[in-house]
């Protein structure tokens, strides 16, 4: 049986991340990916310039649709917009036994607000609960704990903000700190600290919605959640090596590098 990974987040109509990004790593790593959509976005290389956030009745019945017939070894969760989202995912990703990569999307690649600043409560108290594995870059860190992180040494002190509200793991991603890329793995007690050198590739757009969606792959085919989470970082290592220029903006990680490479 191939396992099943659902995926709620946005939609990309540019292909480079959200649901686009999701199933195609998901497709790269060998799971069935599932889709529930939450928002729809007019994005491109350049940015997005239009969102519009999907009903929650609608969020829920594709939930439902989907889990209730189908199963889900993972579900990863993404760009949620509004505290009304944020709550009802919550609430389905508590009702499975599945376990959850929440990303905790606040705004894109280029700077766009993805999540309304009255969510930050919402994802705080209800989402980041449920969440196996918490993934928040440097920013979204900042947004959901006021810790502001400058170096290295700070990545212990925001994973202990982060899991203060309940995750059972938290990766925080250290990729916007110069030098390595270095994120941090920790349950609060086992520590993993992941380093990969940094790549001169501009072409970065969806790393954190793969990186995710790579974890939730891999806990779907049975891994530990440290397993999970460096077989991740070493997929999503060499997508953005192969990430390539795709309009006038910031061209997306290359998702099917394994494929091209094998070619």
């Amino acid at each position: 049986m191939i396992p099943g990974v659902l995926t709620v987040a946005g939609s990309d109509s540019g292909g480079g991340a959200g649901i686009q990004a999701d199933l195609k790593t998901m497709l790269a790593l060998g799971v069935h990916g599932m889709s529930v959509i939450t928002a729809v976005t007019a994005q491109n290389s350049l940015g997005v310039q239009g969102a519009w956030e999907l009903p929650v009745d609608a969020v829920r019945a594709q939930f439902r649709s989907v889990v209730d017939d189908i199963g889900v070894q993972a579900i990863k969760t993404g760009m949620l917009a509004s505290a009304e989202l944020v709550e009802a995912v919550a609430e389905l990703i508590g009702g499975t036994d599945a376990p959850a990569v929440i990303d905790p999307v606040g705004v894109s690649k280029h700077g766009d607000s993805l999540l309304a600043s009255s969510a930050l409560e919402s994802v705080r108290t209800k989402l980041l609960p449920v969440a196996t594995v918490a993934t928040p870059n440097l920013d979204e860190v900042a947004q959901l704990t006021g810790v502001h992180v400058v170096s290295e040494e700070q990545l212990r002190q925001a994973a202990e903000a982060v899991l203060a509200y309940g995750p059972r793991w938290v990766l925080i991603k250290g990729g916007h700190l110069p030098g390595d890329a270095v994120d941090l793995l920790t349950d609060g007690s086992a520590e993993h600290w992941l380093r990969a050198p940094r790549l001169d590739n501009r072409h970065t757009h969806g790393t954190g919605c793969t990186l995710a969606s790579a974890v939730a792959s891999g806990l779907a085919k049975g891994l530990s959640v440290p397993e999970a989470v460096m077989a991740a970082k070493e997929y999503v290592t060499r997508a953005i090596e192969a990430g390539f220029a795709l309009g006038g903006g910031i061209g997306p990680v290359d998702h099917g590098w394994r494929f091209r490479e094998g070619a």
